[in-house]
């Protein structure tokens, strides 16, 4: 209830009917500094409400507590209080259902958001259109026999393959050879020297040195084990 601005007994006694709660002096004017109540006056219009009847108050020591008159309130009744609890459990489980049905909601609204409109999905279909003409040109070209590599450049690079693989081969075995010097009396576990070091094997970072070479030409080829 909006206070009515007639005066500061009205302002106050307006506060405390809002609060019914125990206050005290100090508690209203702190309250009521929008209104530029002073404590002095606030104290004055809290006595004057005791006075006559309009709050309740009780003497604790030199201090005055001061409380909105509770007769002027409906208390509920044992049966109220009931019916009262039961309606607030009926309205928190409806609060429930329909935050689970805003929530559905929301997400159909994000899945919808999420799909291609009809524009987008025009635009997608012509662009996947032109990358399948594209590629049955290519096919079709290949489909000619046309020979994309030349047979000079194709043989360079076959062999600068070959050479990287040989390169490769021999480092395994010069680390082969001397890690076997290192370690053939050494009392360390091998594999954990090995982090100790931060060595790592082909196989450690998943490589493998046959399957590179089974790429090659089979006239290619270094035979096993040499």
């Amino acid at each position: 209830m909006a206070p009515k601005f007639d005066g500061a007994e009205a302002i106050v006694l307006n506060f405390v009917n809002e609060q019914n709660r125990p206050l005290n002096s100090q508690n209203v004017a702190d309250c009521l500094q929008k209104f530029n109540l002073k404590k002095t006056a606030v104290q004055k219009a809290l006595d004057a409400l005791a006075d006559s009847g309009k709050i309740s108050f009780k003497e604790y020591g030199k201090q005055k507590i001061y409380l909105a008159r509770q007769d002027q309130f409906n208390i509920p009744n044992s049966e109220e209080l009931t019916q009262m609890k039961e309606s607030n459990a009926t309205l928190q489980k409806n609060l429930h259902e329909q935050k689970k049905a805003i929530s559905q909601v929301e997400e159909e609204i994000r899945t919808l958001q999420s799909n291609l409109t009809l524009e987008q999905m025009r635009e997608k279909e012509a662009r996947l259109r032109k990358e399948v003409k594209e590629l049955e040109d290519k096919l079709e070209i290949l489909r000619e026999g046309v020979t994309l590599v030349k047979p000079e450049d194709r043989k360079a690079i076959e062999h600068i393959y070959s050479e990287k693989l040989s390169q490769w081969r021999r480092r395994k075995r010069m680390f082969k050879d001397l890690w076997d010097t290192i370690t053939e009396n050494s009392p360390k576990d091998l594999k954990e020297f090995k982090e100790e070091l931060g060595i790592e094997y082909d196989e450690d970072v998943g490589v493998n040195l046959q399957s590179f070479t089974d790429m090659l030409p089979q006239t290619r080829k270094r035979p096993r084990g040499r």
